[in-house]
């Protein structure tokens, strides 16, 4: 699987621009310029304060990434709105009313519908999760998507550490990420700032990445190759 990247966005504590992704692994910002989550200027600040903080790191890196008008989406998350979900089980255990907005928003497509509502965009939208491999599944999704029809789509993923009563059972991600690409045929290369090839692994012995390496090489326009999500990466860029 070969795909054009027209444009990313990517977010994290640490890192809350493409700048600073520039310089990972080593964190240039200091501890109390750090948010938990972004600000989201472009959204009001009514529908902002409803938002939970997965929803709202998935806005910042699509805003950053800057989709074309009325775009195709898939957004990907192994956990989704597990803390929310969380919340509100532990409000039942207390017999505390539960919000309205957190149970109408604690479903796995939440960040789908708010993206479409926020941008009146109309176009499908798929929500993925497929545990460790629910990046490389979302690009898989792309491929398939982008091969029945070659107008460019989004593909959005996010997560965040999971409560501690679950923490037992995954061991990612470290720290909330959201990222956001632009993606296009392999072929459609005019407006390209990098190549990403998807293959088989074919040995374990392979060079590991992990996404805040994918990204700073991106960041970086550095190229590179390993294994992440269950598949063999290669990226190359213009």
């Amino acid at each position: 699987m070969k795909f054009s990247i027209l444009s990313w966005g990517a977010w994290s504590p640490q890192y809350q621009q493409a700048d600073n992704w520039r310089h990972w692994p080593v964190n240039t910002t200091a501890p109390e310029q750090m948010s938990t989550a972004p600000k989201l200027a472009h959204v009001p600040a009514m529908q902002r304060r409803r938002l939970s903080k997965l929803t709202k790191i998935v806005l910042e890196a699509v805003h950053q990434c800057d989709p074309t008008e009325q775009c195709r989406s898939i957004f990907a998350s192994q956990h989704g709105e597990i803390n929310r979900t969380i919340g509100l089980l532990n409000d039942i255990v207390d017999e505390s009313p539960l919000s309205p907005t957190g149970f109408s928003q604690s479903v796995h497509n939440t960040a789908s519908g708010i993206f479409s509502i926020f941008s009146n965009n109309r176009a499908s939208s798929t929500s993925i999760a497929a545990g460790k491999n629910t990046f490389s599944q979302a690009f898989i999704e792309a491929y398939g998507q982008l091969h029945a029809d070659a107008e460019p789509l989004l593909l959005v993923y996010a997560d965040e550490p999971v409560p501690q009563i679950y923490s037992q059972f995954s061991s990612e991600p470290e720290w909330p990420i959201a990222i956001a690409f632009m993606l296009a045929p392999a072929s459609d290369s005019a407006q390209s700032i990098a190549s990403l090839t998807l293959t088989p692994i074919t040995s374990q012995n392979q060079y590991k990445l992990n996404y805040g390496e994918l990204l700073a090489c991106i960041a970086n326009k550095r190229n590179i190759s390993g294994t992440l999500s269950g598949w063999h990466w290669e990226l190359t860029c213009d």
